[in-house]
Parts: C-alpha cells; structure tokens; sequence
C-alpha cells in the first residue's frame, strides 16, 4: 500500500483555492498510485482560529463532493481538514472521504490550551482500517497527549499519520515526539505540516516520515508544496513537490 502524506500553503479562509490546490496535489498523488491521501491540520481554510466560526461546516457540504467523486472514481482516501459545527459548538476536524462509502468525521480530542477559547473537545476513532492496515489519525496537539498513541497501540495501529500546522519551534518538538512513537510502538509515523502563514506564524513544513525504529526516512523543505509517498511493502519513500 501507499501512503502519502501532503505539504500544502493554505490560502487564509479561503475553502475554494484551498480546494483547487488539493485536488491538484491530489492528481499528483493518483499518478504515483498512492491508496491514501492526508493534508494538514485545517488544510481546507487554513489554521485560523478567530475565522473558524465562519468557516465551520460539516462533512455534507457540497463544496466537497469533488473529494467524493474522486475518491469513488480513483480509489482513494482523502483526509481533509476544516473546521466543523455540531449542537455543541466547533471542532477542529478531518474529513475522510472513502470510496463508495459515507464520509467520516475523525475531530481532534485533545485540544492546546489556546484553542480552547475557540473549539470544544471532538469525537475521533483510533484507527481506520485500509487494505487491511491499521492506520490511526492523530490531528496536531493530540501527538504530545500519550494516551493518544498508546490507544492507537492498543487498537492494532499499524501507522500512525498525524496531521499538523505548527511553526519551527512547534515541528522541532513534534520531530522528537514522533520518533519516540514509532520506536516505542514500532509502528511507522507520518507527519503533514503546512508551508506559509497562519494565526501562529510561519508555519515550516518539513513534512516528514519515519521507519518503525524512529529513524526518519524523508523529509520535504520548509517552503514547498509536495508529497511523501511511503511504500509499505518496500518500505521506501518517494518526494515530489510542485
């Protein structure tokens, strides 16, 4: 199986360039035969908090059917981020758009002190099941939380994908809590940062993927927007950038 995992630069707010973009990274993706496809914390608006109660949506909007379409025809999961409502207020959360079957909602549980201002606690699942892999979607903050890991552990992940918009000093952090993941679980750990600003800052990219001993195999640039594709047979590791 192949797994990839995106770079993108978020235009602020702005959900239909956004969509532009990742459908072309998306197409990138397909023609390197890739079986999943995972953006970014909040890929979809970028990672803009203040704006998120504007932007909020859900999984049904029609503006993503797009995602579906290509999901259905290519036999691809998209994994997309953006805010979403429900009765209780808004998570920070990604859609998951399967082939031939309903969207799902994984939405971040462990939340950074300063989201709490803007976002509650969400409803997220420890693994998702592809190809007869085990793979568990962590959004951002939920990676320095153990229980995070050590459920998705649990549960049988195999890989371990998270889903980041963090700044340099955030990623520095993030790198070493990543390795020690993987070599503590053995499992392979994926991670996809955005490039350009956000609410925070600059955020730095360096989209990463490391082996199950917490080696790290590849790694894009801090500026670009690309892919790492990871073969799970071969175990090898694939860049390209737009």
């Amino acid at each position: 199986m192949n797994i990839c995992v995106a770079q993108t630069r978020p235009v602020r707010g702005d959900i239909k360039s956004n969509i532009i973009n990742h459908k072309k990274l998306i197409d990138l993706a397909i023609s390197n035969e890739a079986d999943i496809i995972i953006f970014p914390e909040l890929s979809l608006t970028g990672y803009e908090p203040t704006l998120a109660k504007d932007l909020a949506t859900n999984e049904n909007d029609h503006r993503f059917d797009d995602f579906q379409r290509i999901s259905d025809g290519k036999n691809i999961i998209i994994g997309a981020g953006v805010p979403t409502k429900n009765e209780n207020g808004l998570c920070i959360s990604m859609i998951l758009f399967l082939p031939h079957k309903p969207r799902q909602v994984y939405s971040k549980k462990y939340l950074y002190p300063d989201e709490e201002a803007f976002f509650i606690s969400g409803q997220n699942f420890a693994c998702l099941k592809v190809n007869n892999i085990n793979i568990a979607p962590a959004i951002c903050y939920e990676i320095s939380v153990p229980e995070h890991s050590e459920n998705a552990f649990k549960n049988g992940a195999e890989i371990y994908i998270a889903s980041v918009a963090k700044t340099a000093n955030g990623v520095e952090r993030a790198f070493k809590t990543l390795s020690d993941i993987a070599s503590k679980y053995s499992m392979m750990v994926l991670m996809s940062n955005s490039v350009g600003m956000c609410e925070d800052g600059l955020c730095s990219g360096t989209t990463s993927v490391w082996n199950s001993k917490g080696a790290l195999l590849k790694q894009l640039d801090d500026i670009s927007e690309g892919i790492l594709i990871f073969d799970t047979e071969t175990q090898e590791v694939i860049e390209k950038t737009t």
